[in-house]
């Protein structure tokens, strides 16, 4: 982002509010040069503003950041995603852990339940890609035959999985509720592979290519 923009993002996040007289007065700009920066990030949801009246003469305009432009921030969950799942394993098992990411999957999975019942598999490994960008990934989906693909470009808690891969099956737990499918993981980017790669196919699809056991 341009360096004048960040600077004005900064400013509001620490104190909440800003007018163009004193972002002017902190940046050493015109009124025009920082209606301009304004204009730019009120153009891409990163700023908005109200007016705010005084007790004489106009109203003025007070600017503050959106959740937009509060998601750009860097936060610590990666570091906590690490330490939590360190104190889980130590405190409850291996076990114990799986079952909790479990039941976090259902949780993350739920209220996107109703929208995606009973609707094609296209559509659901669609939601599953799209609810997986919430959450801060990149993704895209794909059709092989009777199977879909969603690649996912990028991890939201990188330094978490490189210490705990546990972390990773939250997500396929996640991907296969969704789509109420087969999902495997076939690629990933802890293996120095392009994406984390899930694949998503019918459950009778995926039960043909099990191999019977003898009698």
């Amino acid at each position: 982002m341009q360096t004048t923009r960040q600077q004005i993002l900064d400013y509001l996040r620490r104190h909440g509010r800003g007018t163009v007289k004193e972002l002017g007065s902190l940046l050493g700009l015109t009124s025009t040069g920082i209606r301009q920066h304004l204009t730019v990030l009120e153009r891409d949801n990163l700023v908005e503003a109200r007016e705010e009246r005084g007790r004489v003469g106009r109203p003025t305009l007070v600017y503050s950041i959106t959740s937009t432009a509060d998601d750009l921030f860097p936060k610590a969950y990666d570091q906590l995603v690490s330490v939590l799942l360190e104190e889980m394993r130590a405190t409850a098992g291996n076990d114990q852990l799986y079952q909790i990411l479990q039941r976090v999957a259902r949780r993350l999975a739920e209220p996107h339940l109703d929208a995606v019942d009973g609707r094609p598999l296209g559509e659901r490994v669609k939601r599953a890609a799209d609810v997986l960008e919430q959450q801060g990934c990149v993704a895209e989906v794909s059709q092989e035959d009777d199977e879909y693909l969603i690649d996912e470009y990028s991890c939201p808690f990188p330094r978490a999985a490189e210490q705990d891969r546990s972390v990773c099956a939250l997500h396929v737990e996640f991907v296969s509720l969704i789509t109420d499918a087969d999902t495997r993981l076939t690629r990933s980017l802890l293996r120095g592979e392009s994406a984390c790669t899930y694949r998503v196919r019918p459950h009778e699809i995926a039960g043909q290519d099990r191999v019977p056991v003898a009698n």
